[in-house]
């Protein structure tokens, strides 16, 4: 296992402090599968364009890691190419910064097709600017039997590679992403109301779509973070009647690297399609405030800032009452569950029917004695919740439909 020292910065002219982040840094750390056995904040007037840090912590820094003979050095913040080697050739030991140590974690978790080619893109991005001639191999001049002139440097062959590799990803991502379009259109028509569940690492998304399937959804759960890469979504029986489309998406967190948003792009976007959003919250966190800032502000960049959002606060088993009560005094529109004890899911399927109701809205239709053909018609493009027969044996029907789907029906009863 190698052994990490932790790197935050704060800077004095803001009254900021780094201890949530860097604590943060050291679950992804342990996430990542190292052993965090220092860790350290230097306080800045500014940053150094060189090394990031000032000389002197640097040569701490170095000293510190000679003597626990530390493998590794974490930055909490992304450096430059030029401060990452610069930091390389002053300290005895690998240095990678936050951004590279999310997508190592992204990497390792990433279980389908799509994942894997997300990540491979948003690690060939950052690695690009970073590709150095360091080194006799990577200067050798390479050519081949008819190249003209001296042929490429390595370094240049290395580059033209990856910036290949990078064209022929995005054109398969583009492709997913057209997929998904095409999928999301076939859903818009679908006779289920889509409800994203949208949250940051580790609040446990997970556990509460299992926990709402009755523990069939098959979803992994850890207490890691990003336990889960992949979106899953299921089908949940909804109290009312009828049953609605679940979807767990991938955890949020501050500092998300820039390169990850944009390749995770056509997966979050998924979000902005839905017709409600849960966003889970770790109640038992000492930094909600942050991690719920961070959420909001992840969800207005990807283009869902306007859906309607119910707070989920989870974890409720492990807050002790008072909390529990000063964090319901403060968010009186909140919902607060267990979702591994499924504490509060009644009250919390109540108040997404309650939401879903501005959009899949109650109706009332009654189809005449001998139009029962039309039945088939009415399921495709409502979800209906009670069905009985009058006295002149029609049958009546209480559905919920959006103006589209209830617009379709109309169209079709009123043309029999």
């Amino acid at each position: 296992m190698e052994k990490a020292i932790l790197v935050g910065t704060e800077l004095k002219s803001r009254a900021t402090d780094g201890s949530e982040s860097l604590d943060e840094l050291v679950r992804l750390t342990e996430t990542a599968g190292a052993e965090v056995i220092n860790t350290m904040t230097a306080r800045l007037i500014a940053y150094n364009p060189a090394t990031f840090i000032g000389k002197g912590k640097v040569e701490e820094i170095a000293q510190l890691a000679r003597d626990l003979e530390a493998d590794t050095v974490i930055f909490d913040d992304e450096l430059s190419p030029a401060q990452q080697r610069n930091l390389e050739e002053a300290i005895p030991a690998k240095i990678i910064d936050r951004t590279r140590l999310i997508l190592d974690i992204f990497a390792q978790r990433a279980r389908t097709r799509e994942g894997v080619l997300q990540v491979e893109l948003a690690q060939l991005n950052y690695n690009l600017p970073r590709l150095t001639g360091r080194g006799v191999a990577m200067m050798q001049q390479s050519g081949g039997i008819g190249t003209r002139g001296p042929g490429e440097r390595k370094i240049e062959t290395d580059r033209r590679r990856i910036r290949d590799r990078i064209a022929r990803l995005g054109k398969e991502i583009d492709g997913i992403r057209r997929e998904r379009e095409t999928q999301r259109k076939t859903r818009g028509e679908l006779p289920m109301p889509q409800i994203a569940l949208a949250g940051y690492t580790n609040a446990g998304k997970s556990t509460l779509l299992n926990r709402l399937t009755g523990n069939k959804a098959g979803v992994y759960v850890d207490d890691k973070l990003f336990a889960t890469l992949d979106p899953t979504t299921r089908r949940v029986s909804m109290p009312g009647g009828g049953q609605a489309l679940f979807s767990d998406t991938v955890g949020f967190i501050q500092k998300l690297p820039h390169q990850l948003v944009a390749s995770f792009r056509a997966t979050l976007e998924e979000i902005a399609a839905t017709d409600c959003v849960l966003h889970v919250i770790n109640s038992a966190s000492e930094y909600l405030d942050g991690q719920r800032r961070t959420v909001v502000e992840t969800l207005a960049e990807i283009g869902a800032k306007d859906l309607p959002v119910i707070d989920v606060f989870n974890k409720t088993d492990a807050v002790d009452p008072y909390r529990l009560a000063v964090l319901k005094k403060d968010f009186p529109h909140g919902v607060f569950i267990s979702a591994l004890e499924g504490a509060g899911m009644e009250g919390l399927m109540k108040a997404v029917e309650t939401q879903l109701s501005s959009v899949w809205k109650p109706r009332k239709l009654t189809l005449p004695a001998g139009k029962e053909s039309l039945l088939k018609d009415v399921y495709e493009y409502a979800l209906v919740t009670d069905r009985s027969h009058n006295e002149e044996g029609g049958t009546v029907l209480s559905l919920m439909a959006t103006d589209g789907n209830w617009a379709r029906i109309q169209k079709k009863v009123g043309s029999q």
